[in-house]
């Protein structure tokens, strides 16, 4: 968690000053994205909420996302991470939505992706998705692996829409 912190932290305050706000849809990082952003005293000036989207029933009770919306997306994917994300940031009316899918490890998932293999997405005035492979299948290293990236890509759109 302390690699996390100091991004969580200049995350919250461009948030605050920004009077923007943030959802969370998460999978293999298991919460510490939103762990990491409630971690930061005033969180609840710019955290609406988060969920670990762990599985198919989990995204439908908790994001409500249909089965026909998952049409030709597989979980895993940068397309499933950016409809995670617009879903979250729907959902919660927040500024921002951030999500993260893949697989922690030790193995791989059961769509052909190796141990260390995430996708991450983040929706609001600007979208951005990438896709992380760690190369290792150490679980805990892989999701705050995963957290930090997903951080690193919200503060990537963050900077890149107040400079647009």
């Amino acid at each position: 968690m302390q690699v996390l912190l100091p991004k969580a932290e200049r995350l919250g305050a461009l948030l605050k000053a920004r009077r923007e706000t943030i959802g969370v849809a998460e999978s293999s990082s298991g919460g510490l994205v939103s762990a990491a952003l409630l971690s930061v005293p005033g969180a609840s000036a710019y955290f609406q909420g988060g969920a670990v989207v762990y599985t198919a029933r989990a995204r439908t009770a908790l994001l409500g996302v249909a089965p026909e919306e998952m049409q030709g997306i597989r979980s895993a994917s940068e397309p499933y991470a950016l409809l995670l994300a617009r879903t979250v940031r729907d959902r919660l009316g927040a500024t921002w939505g951030v999500a993260e899918t893949g697989a922690a490890g030790p193995d791989g998932n059961r769509y052909g992706d190796a141990p260390g293999h995430t996708c991450i997405a983040v929706s609001g005035p600007v979208e951005r998705v990438a896709t992380l492979e760690t190369g290792h299948g150490d679980r805990a290293a892989n999701m705050r692996g995963f957290a930090l990236a997903l951080l690193d890509l919200l503060t990537e759109a963050l900077e890149a829409q107040a400079g647009g």
